[in-house]
């Protein structure tokens, strides 16, 4: 069987290539954690956002509501 393709991407880019604070920080989180590259860095910073907006959602929910715990 063949196993189902994902279209959506896993990281986004930053808006400004060459800022060098930014630069800087990744470098330093790179060796931190012992990353290959700058995409795993930016997976898992988009991967916060994403959890993040979604709590963002469920607190604007109201208190009683069954989609918020």
């Amino acid at each position: 069987n063949r196993v189902p393709s994902v279209f959506s991407k896993t990281y986004v880019t930053p808006r400004r290539p060459f800022e060098k604070a930014r630069l800087d920080q990744e470098l330093k989180i790179i060796g931190e954690y012992g990353l290959r590259n700058k995409r795993e860095v930016w997976r898992v910073k988009y991967t916060l956002a994403r959890i993040r907006k979604a709590a963002r959602e469920l607190l604007t929910l109201e208190e009683k509501d069954p989609k918020r715990l």
